[in-house]
């Protein structure tokens, strides 16, 4: 299996990202420039956090126009699977391959801290190796994640069980609404999240529960193409 971490002029996760797929599953990883015009060779594409472009405008704005994202739409229809992580959520979003959008921390104040995520489905290809209602412990950095989309969007989340990953309990650090901290699309090939698992495969960090959203994307890869999974 195969991995693009794509990198845009200000993004600082792409080492993160590339890393933990090192460390976690040790399968081939490539940064992919935000000019590059093929993503045929990869099966995974992990768009990562940090401040692409800036964050002018809006952030996510212009990453939306970078000439990757024509291949990362077309990857997403291939049904390749797609991780936006932080701003790599934003410009998901924008890139309307998710729905709703990203604003400013209720308390207009950054955010980068421990927080507690339940699992809300675990029936994605990023999630498989979680159970149902799981607490785990991934971090946050961000200063516009709250999640917001009006209630017809809400209803078909809801509807179509693409509401991922919530806050638990009390914990929401931005006022997201329903304490919603990552979704799918429809097909749950796409998941855009605010918290960094990729900054939680090590206990050495504070936390290793995001050590399986990698587990789990190569699983469903292998169970997609017939491999046995072997650990």
């Amino acid at each position: 299996m195969k991995f693009a971490v794509l990198v845009f002029p200000g993004s600082n996760c792409d080492i993160d990202c590339y890393k933990a797929v090192e460390e976690t599953i040790g399968q081939p990883v490539d940064y992919v420039w935000h000019t590059a015009t093929d993503l045929s060779a990869y099966d995974a594409i992990l768009v990562p956090g940090g401040f692409s472009y800036g964050d002018y405008l809006r952030c996510g704005a212009i990453a939306q126009f970078a000439a990757v994202m024509n291949e990362v739409k077309k990857a997403a229809d291939q049904g390749k699977f797609i991780l936006g992580i932080c701003n790599g959520f934003q410009i998901l979003t924008e890139a309307r391959l998710l729905p709703g959008a990203l604003i400013r921390n209720n308390g207009l104040k950054f955010r980068c801290h421990q927080t507690q995520l339940e699992v809300v489905n675990n029936g994605t290809a990023f999630t498989n190796q979680y159970s149902q209602g799981e607490m785990i412990n991934i971090p946050i950095a961000h200063g516009e994640g709250n999640y917001f989309c009006d209630e017809a969007t809400l209803a078909e989340l809801k509807a179509n069980n693409q509401i991922v990953f919530r806050y638990a309990g009390d914990t929401n650090p931005n006022g997201s609404v329903e304490n919603i901290a990552g979704i799918s699309n429809k097909a749950g090939n796409v998941v855009g999240m605010m918290p960094h698992p990729e900054r939680a495969v090590n206990q050495l960090l504070g936390s290793e529960d995001g050590k399986r959203m990698f587990t789990s994307i190569l699983n469903a890869w292998r169970e997609q193409h017939g491999a046995a999974v072997n650990g």
